[in-house]
């Protein structure tokens, strides 16, 4: 019986994880949904500037993206903001055409009386994390936003974001990313349904909370003060966003998740792109975790806070998780015949299964244009 008693106990652990898991994604619908109740019996509205609109700092960090680099300068420079009080910089580590195509849309927009900078680094070092810190050091401007190659703000973007800052607290605001070419594939579908609970479900759930929550890179705006106050970025992990973000939070700054305003970008359309994007996320959050479970377990943070914190940064290790209980799950069948009926197996795995769907389909149903009562758009989503 020894034997049946190891698989049932490494399948059982991986079914509790994914249980305990589930329960916190449980708890961030049950704020999604507190929210979203909340929100129908008031009208959402950007806080009025109370005084003039600062300086902002547009950073585009690129590498060799010349596909899509003209539509977003082009994006960018029609944001509707104050002209002497907007600097765009080009943060170009491109190694092919694309520091061509960037030179000639410069001189085109500094032409019509654009502050834009094509900026070179003498050496690309730390990737991402050094361009935007070696772009930062150039700039006097207060707020810096950040937009990847693949975004294409929408002209109000900054007039929406910049008045949340008006709270001393707030150092961050962070936007909900939409998709241009979400129809283009079943896999962009299916990155649309999975992005779109993490952007609904997932950031409104730990706002409403009061929890911890995560710049995404991308689609947001930092407080310069607060970057600096926070470490600064840098290179230690692939998901520089999470780390700075989680170093920013336990300095006392807030981060406040907008999703009224919405920043389209254009999904993965082919699987190794999408393979590279999860990778990175995958490893980095792990990296992350790995440098800062233990400083948020030492500060000054609610239980509740640390708790959340602790299964957002230990989010990648839930398919570590489903591997193994895959793996065991025929063993464990056999094996579960010759122990006692006392140890509810089915019951864990079905509970977890509910956990875990449960936030992507309120997401999507919410997404979904669809008409009808909850069950009624439920079997339409199934369907369609």
């Amino acid at each position: 019986m020894t034997w049946e008693w190891l698989i049932i106990l490494l399948y059982g652990l991986s079914l509790l994880f994914i249980f305990f898991f589930s329960l916190g994604q449980l708890h961030l619908t049950f704020h999604y949904l507190k929210a979203k109740k909340k929100q129908k019996k008031s009208v959402v509205q950007t806080p009025e500037m109370k005084s003039d609109f600062p300086k902002v700092c547009v950073q585009l960090p690129i590498f060799n993206e010349k596909y899509v680099v003209n539509r977003l300068v082009d994006a960018v420079c029609k944001l509707d903001y104050p002209n002497e009080l907007l600097e765009i910089q080009l943060l170009d580590d491109s190694t092919d055409e694309t520091t061509e195509i960037l030179e000639a849309k410069t001189q085109y927009w500094q032409s019509k009386g654009k502050n834009i900078q094509l900026i070179r680094r003498p050496e690309r070092v730390d990737f991402k994390a050094g361009a935007l810190k070696y772009g930062m050091e150039i700039t006097d401007a207060e707020f810096i936003a950040i937009f990847d190659a693949d975004f294409l703000p929408q002209a109000h973007f900054l007039k929406a974001t910049i008045p949340h800052f008006q709270n001393e607290k707030v150092g961050v605001v962070q936007t909900r990313w939409g998709h241009v070419n979400k129809d283009y594939s079943l896999l962009t579908r299916l990155q649309a349904f999975g992005l779109d609970a993490h952007f609904t479900v997932e950031q409104v759930g730990r706002n409403t909370a009061g929890s911890f929550i995560n710049f995404n890179g991308t689609g947001g705006v930092w407080r310069k003060e607060t970057i600096i106050d926070a470490g600064g970025w840098s290179a230690d992990t692939l998901t520089e966003d999470l780390d700075l973000s989680y170093r920013a939070q336990l300095k006392g700054w807030t981060i406040h998740y907008f999703a009224d305003v919405g920043a389209p970008a254009e999904l993965p359309a082919e699987i190794h792109g999408l393979k590279s994007q999860q990778y990175r996320w995958m490893k980095g959050g792990a990296e992350t975790a790995k440098l800062l479970l233990s400083p948020l377990w030492q500060s000054s943070q609610k239980l509740s806070i640390k708790i959340q914190g602790t299964a957002h940064l230990l989010t990648s290790s839930i398919f570590v998780a489903i591997v193994l209980a895959t793996i065991f799950s025929i063993p464990a069948s056999y094996a579960g015949l010759q122990l006692p009926k006392e140890i509810p197996l089915g019951l864990i795995s079905f509970l977890a299964l509910i956990g875990l769907s449960a936030n992507y389909f309120i997401a999507n149903l919410n997404h979904a244009q669809l008409k009808g009562n909850i069950w009624v758009r439920f079997i339409k989503l199934l369907l369609f």
